[in-house]
């Protein structure tokens, strides 16, 4: 015959007991009837709702060495309410990573206890195998860093679909985040073009040819015809701000798109791909790295990497890679009509952008006088 609560020892000696001034049973209590609740093989609707208030009513009460005595036992319980588990994780510190990281169901009602004092959950997130899609999801809306970065960190479990974009979307603002994304085995190098800047070199040519392969397939608009004139006259002024606006009037970019990357360090390799869709041509692009800004121009190293940028990723290519990094599409016809009149017809009115004189890339080499014999 097996065993019930029914079978248990009489207790109204403790009861008795915990009436008795200064003396606390309550732990002891809660204790024992952890243990005859866990022990016992079957638990009835009414067994299971008279523990539930008796664990629920003494969790809040006892100190912290009985609280996480009682979770190592309650957590990894099957049958253990969802509501006696909350009050554990709602007591903090150690008693509620102990139930995150061995709660044998994880649910919405345990989550929402567990942050309630915001705190960082990452670690014991990051050590359950058996996250469910539902808390997935759930854990992906909150974005709270410490739980972002533990599921980026936690490879047995599949980050895929609004997960994975919600993950991805945040860290396109933390570097630390982008780190343990790019480094997941599972995910491929499209999944990861938002991260590109972020990408070491060997993982940004994957992430380049997987993106060159799907924007192969779709016809690319012609680069505006005036952009190299006009990019080198500002450079050559080192006019900053009426480059930037220039370009990303070329590409239908929003004003500020280079500062929708955090580090500014990283920003000059977002206005390569810019340079690159914008359909300069290597010499012109050149001449903006040794131009516009003087501290990239010092550094040859810096120049050199802009270039092989510039040299390995196509203007399709380059394109797709913008729109992934600052999440905006690239316009697919820039400017009014009239801009991309061809300047040598009869009656075309040239515009004031084309009228910027192009600057001379290559300085003028003297010519060689013939000799008369």
């Amino acid at each position: 015959m097996s065993s019930s609560l029914d079978d248990a020892p009489d207790l109204s000696g403790l009861i008795e007991l915990a009436r008795v001034e200064h003396l606390d049973l309550k732990p002891v209590i809660l204790r024992v009837q952890t243990d005859l609740f866990v022990s016992t093989e079957t638990r009835d609707p009414r067994t299971v709702a008279a523990f539930e208030a008796l664990a629920g009513g003494l969790i809040p009460t006892v100190d912290d060495a009985t609280a996480e005595t009682v979770a190592r036992k309650l957590a990894p319980f099957p049958g253990t309410p969802s509501s006696v588990l909350a009050r554990l994780a709602a007591r903090g510190g150690a008693i509620r990573d102990i139930v995150i990281a061995q709660a044998a169901v994880l649910n919405a009602e345990i989550l929402d206890a567990a942050v309630a004092d915001r705190a960082d959950l990452g670690p014991a997130i990051a050590a359950r195998p058996d996250l469910s899609r539902h808390v997935l999801a759930d854990l992906a809306t909150r974005a709270v860093p410490g739980i972002d970065k533990a599921l980026a960190a936690n490879t047995r479990v599949a980050l895929q679909g609004e997960v994975l974009r919600r993950l991805v979307d945040r860290a396109r603002q933390d570097a630390d985040l982008a780190a343990e994304i790019l480094q997941r085995p599972d995910l491929s190098p499209a999944d990861l073009a938002p991260l590109f800047l972020f990408a070491s070199p060997e993982v940004r040519e994957e992430i380049a040819s997987a993106v060159a392969s799907t924007a192969a397939l779709r016809p690319c608009p012609p680069a505006p015809r005036e952009a190299g004139a006009i990019l080198t006259g500002f450079s050559g002024r080192r006019d900053i701000a009426g480059f930037v606006g220039a370009l990303s009037d070329l590409l239908g970019l929003p004003k500020g798109f280079l500062a929708s990357v955090p580090d500014p360090s990283r920003r000059y390799e977002l206005l390569t791909l810019a340079l690159r869709a914008a359909g300069l041509h290597e010499e012109e692009a050149v001449y903006v790295f040794l131009t516009l800004n003087e501290s990239v121009a010092r550094s040859v190293d810096r120049v050199y990497d802009l270039v092989r940028l510039f040299r390995t990723t196509g203007r399709p290519a380059a394109r797709d890679l913008i729109a992934a990094i600052i999440d905006a599409p690239v316009a697919e016809r820039t400017g009014a009509a009239e801009a991309h009149q061809a300047y040598h017809a009869p009656d075309a009115v040239r515009s004031r952008s084309a009228a910027v004189e192009r600057p001379s890339i290559r300085p003028v080499l003297p010519s060689r006088v013939r000799k008369q014999s």
